[in-house]
């Protein structure tokens, strides 16, 4: 694939302005300065470049894990809070170009809801993760206005009925690992699905710090990754994700 072509897909701008970039010297493969456009180079994963000093590797499809701070909205028409996307840096946000560029949250976090959030590109991932069939496990972590009792916990276990579905929604699995905190696995993801079951056991999540999300399917949130840092997806994080 030409250089120019390599940059474009990974979000370093229009055909023109990476043409550009390699052009006025800007750009770098393995360590090596190029500045013909058309030079052809093999668009593998582990293939690394700078760009105007940024070192990057190439993806050809991108998977990311974000640790979601308290006050950032999933969506890239925020209405009272900044969006997450502004979190990641913009060739992650420009990706393929056109009007479906750069990467998208797999479902959604409250805006006061922190913890693991995945982002693709790859449609398909998107839908497979989204997706209530494939029932991928979601844990959350829970800290309530009142006192957990072993009631709350047998409700949820085995379903509560939501406002809009007389169908119980139940947890996977449900612990209590505190006086007012609890540990929630969920295989749906319905519209603030944990504040509403917790609400129809007669609590309710505390609106600051009450609700972390810190696993999916079998990928823990690292400890070292803080708030508002982010990460590519590992080959090994991907299969525990799945699995």
């Amino acid at each position: 694939m030409q250089l120019q072509e390599i940059l474009f897909s990974q979000g370093f701008g229009t055909r023109r302005v990476c043409a550009g970039l390699v052009q006025q010297g800007y750009v770098a493969v393995a360590g090596a300065p190029c500045d013909d456009p058309t030079a052809e180079f093999e668009p593998s994963e582990g293939l690394r470049f700078t760009v105007q000093g940024t070192d990057w590797e190439y993806h050809e499809k991108a998977y990311l894990m974000l640790h979601k701070p308290a006050g950032y909205e999933c969506s890239q028409k925020p209405s009272a809070y900044p969006s997450i996307y502004t979190l990641l840096p913009a060739p992650i946000r420009q990706r393929g170009g056109g009007a479906a560029a750069g990467v998208q949250a797999v479902g959604r976090l409250d805006q006061d809801t922190t913890g693991l959030l995945l982002l693709s590109d790859d449609g398909k991932f998107i839908h497979r993760m989204s997706s209530p069939k494939h029932h991928v496990p979601k844990v959350y972590e829970v800290r309530a206005k009142h006192p957990v009792d072993d009631k709350q916990v047998a409700k949820l276990l085995a379903g509560v009925v939501l406002d809009d579905d007389p169908k119980p929604v139940r947890a996977a699995a449900c612990e209590k690992t505190g006086e007012n905190q609890l540990s929630l696995t969920l295989t749906e993801g319905k519209y603030h699905q944990v504040k509403r079951m917790i609400a129809a056991v007669g609590n309710r999540v505390e609106e600051v710090g009450g609700l972390h999300r810190s696993r999916i399917g079998s990928l823990d949130l690292p400890a070292d990754l803080k708030a508002g840092e982010w990460r590519w997806l590992t080959v090994e994080d991907l299969a525990r994700i799945a699995g």
